[in-house]
């Protein structure tokens, strides 16, 4: 009991700071929206703050644990609502079609603009990342030690998306298995449904009553949304500070560049020209999503925001919306698989002395650094992956 109480006073004493900080700033959030500040102001409120927070706490050397714990908070909440929301949203809205080729349809069109857009984001990559020549003037050379990451094989991938056990899987958040065992239900209850409608009644009528349920709860922890934005921010902030900044400034520019060209250039054509809609009106309506997805750097966290958003602000169809919108998040890596990962690549081939070909960048060649060594027996033929270039995936 006395280690206890002993821990609680260290707490006390090394995070009373930032534990002050927090509840002055959750205050203010919750003023601003008793008086009925938009939503996304807010979000940027909040992570405007949180910004401040964390350099100032970083410039006095405190700890930022007072307030990143409500952060943590936040973050699992949301890993809480994923696996369950993905599960009652596909089935529901896979379940209430009427026949199968609809389904067809817009899976196929789906795959088709993600596969699209996210090759889009790999050139983009690429050809940023080239013209900025990052990397350059840096060298690095590995420790003897150093161990390449493992890289699975393409059918290894492909099986880890196959539902084994749908409950283990769900428990470990492999959300992917746990979409296409939704599928599977579904499809089976369109199928029962067609031949006798009233043995599937009672099953599409509890399905209905979850979505409900779930859109509910989405609710309440949307609400959380600016305060754990907030409290997200510092902890980031004050671990990298601007010297680290300063030393991958090359890099962060590069891919915030990058990143903005490919959103307003390639998402910003497809709505002008495909949606017919504005481009403008388009961002302005999406700003919550993109406000949690920068701060909290996770597609999951975004999700619940990104559903309300879709259906509420862009008036899409639910049952559109409940199919795409989890898929997207679970496979569609337009930045992290597309643009960051092409970043990545250059900057590390440049910074280990890797002479990168225009051969390089669409097949597979053996590459030696000009030292003449292999970074990684094992993935020489991938060297800048072996070396932890295959793709930064967030907070997944």
């Amino acid at each position: 009991m006395n280690n206890i109480d002993n821990n609680l006073i260290d707490a006390f004493q090394t995070n009373w700071y930032s534990f002050s900080m927090a509840v002055i700033v959750f205050i203010l959030l919750y003023v601003l929206a008793r008086n009925r500040i938009g939503f996304g102001t807010r979000v940027l409120v909040g992570m405007v703050l949180g910004l401040a927070a964390g350099v100032l706490l970083q410039s006095f050397e405190l700890e930022a644990k007072g307030i990143t714990t409500f952060g943590s908070i936040y973050i699992s909440l949301i890993r809480m609502l994923v696996i369950p929301l993905v599960f009652v949203l596909v089935l529901n809205s896979i379940s209430s079609l009427t026949n199968l080729e609809y389904l067809r349809k817009i899976g196929f069109k789906t795959i088709a603009w993600f596969l699209g857009t996210t090759g889009a984001g790999a050139i983009i990559g690429l050809v940023a990342a080239s013209l900025m020549n990052i990397g350059s003037g840096m060298h690095v050379t590995l420790p003897d030690e150093f161990q390449a990451r493992d890289i699975p094989a393409f059918s290894e991938v492909i099986l880890s998306m196959v539902p084994s056990n749908p409950v283990q899987e769900a428990a470990e958040g492999k959300v992917v298995p746990v979409l296409i065992f939704a599928i599977f239900l579904a499809v089976a209850i369109i199928k029962v449904g067609a031949r006798n409608p009233d043995k599937v009644k009672p099953v599409r009528d509890l399905i209905q009553s979850l979505t409900e349920v779930m859109h509910q709860v989405v609710k309440f922890i949307i609400r959380l949304t600016p305060y754990g934005v907030f409290a997200l921010i510092p902890g980031i902030s004050a671990r990298y500070g601007w010297s680290t900044l300063q030393e991958l400034g090359g890099v962060i520019v590069t891919s915030y560049a990058a990143l903005i060209l490919h959103f307003v250039v390639v998402f910003g054509a497809l709505v002008w020209f495909v949606a017919r809609v504005n481009p403008l009106r388009f961002f302005n309506k999406i700003y919550p999503t993109l406000a949690v997805a920068f701060t909290t750097r996770s597609s999951y966290a975004a999700l619940p925001v990104n559903l309300e958003v879709i259906t509420k602000r862009l008036h899409v169809s639910p049952r559109i919306a409940s199919f795409v919108a989890p898929l997207g998040a679970s496979i569609n890596f337009n930045g992290c698989g597309g643009v960051w990962s092409a970043i990545v690549a250059v900057f590390t081939a440049s910074i280990f002395d890797i002479t990168l070909t225009a051969a390089d960048y669409v097949h597979r060649r053996c590459r030696r650094s000009r030292s003449g060594r292999y970074i990684d027996d094992g993935c020489a033929d991938r060297p800048w992956l072996a070396a932890g270039g295959h793709g930064h995936r967030g907070r997944r």
